[in-house]
């Protein structure tokens, strides 16, 4: 449902929002990464979600070991690792991070409302405890502390998209976004989305998959596009039986819950011809 407030809001300010969500939902997927060995096939192993699923309900009374599913447990932060198995996704983190934790201290410095002072009991004037501790401010990195910068990734793109959004804390922390500054949110919020992507392999690119289909031996394509779920399709089209549904060019096609079977489909396949 569309609200008066959307109505208001500038393109620039839903598509920085738009892609700082992207970010903060592919993060997971980006850090776990890292530990990692990139892959040449597809999907990238990445430890998303569906494969973590697959692991759970493909799992037999006879197996030895329970793989339990990692979803809600990945890292939302940047953790030492001793020796990253995959340099891209590190470096993809470590440049996103430093690009959006720079530009919250650009934004604070320009639309949020210096710390108050009040006079102690004494009559002089102290710092406003209360309104330097509001959680909604946004802190400085200092030599002492890390500022806001010790609630990761996802906190500083909340509060930029917050800021964008033109949101009011109701105590006048903040002021407007200008336009010059609306403008760098947008273009970097939109590049930290495209390394994120790019190191996860989701900026659009489309793989053969070197395994037949396992119903019809047709050939399997992936497809992945920014922003979009990933899809598998099957170049056999509507002979092929697989028990999902036609794209728009009359092929089956795997996306979302859908790529498990498949995946479970590909393992069965390839224990059988061992």
């Amino acid at each position: 449902m569309t609200t008066a407030l959307d109505l208001t809001l500038s393109p620039l300010a839903r598509r920085a929002d738009d892609d700082l969500a992207a970010i903060r939902e592919q993060w997971g997927d980006l850090l776990a990464a890292i530990g990692q060995q990139p892959a040449a096939e597809w999907p990238p192993r990445e430890r998303a979600g569906f494969l973590d699923q697959l692991a759970a309900d493909d799992h037999t009374e006879d197996d030895e070991q329970v793989i339990e599913p990692i979803v809600g447990r990945l890292p939302l932060t940047i953790r030492e690792h001793p020796a990253p198995l995959n340099l891209d996704a590190l470096d993809a983190a470590l440049a996103v991070e430093r690009d959006l934790f720079g530009l919250a201290d650009r934004v604070a410095a320009q639309v949020q409302r210096p710390i108050r002072t009040a006079r102690d009991n004494r009559g002089r004037f102290a710092t406003d405890q209360a309104d330097a501790s509001d959680p909604a401010r946004w802190h400085f990195q200092a030599p002492a502390s890390p500022g806001s910068r010790a609630y990761g990734l996802h906190w500083a793109a909340v509060w930029i998209a917050g800021r964008a959004l033109g949101e009011d804390d109701g105590d006048g922390l903040f002021e407007p976004m200008p336009v010059r500054l609306l403008d760098e949110v947008t273009a970097t919020a939109r590049e930290a989305r495209r390394t994120v992507e790019r190191a996860l392999g989701r900026d659009g690119r489309t793989t053969d998959l070197a395994e037949a289909c396992p119903w019809c031996a047709g050939r399997l394509t992936a497809h992945t596009r920014p922003g979009g779920e990933p899809v598998v399709t099957c170049s056999t089209g509507e002979a092929c039986g697989a028990p999902v549904d036609l794209d728009g060019r009359r092929r089956r096609a795997w996306r979302g819950a859908d790529l498990v079977g498949l995946w479970v489909g590909l393992t069965r396949r390839r224990a059988a011809g061992a």
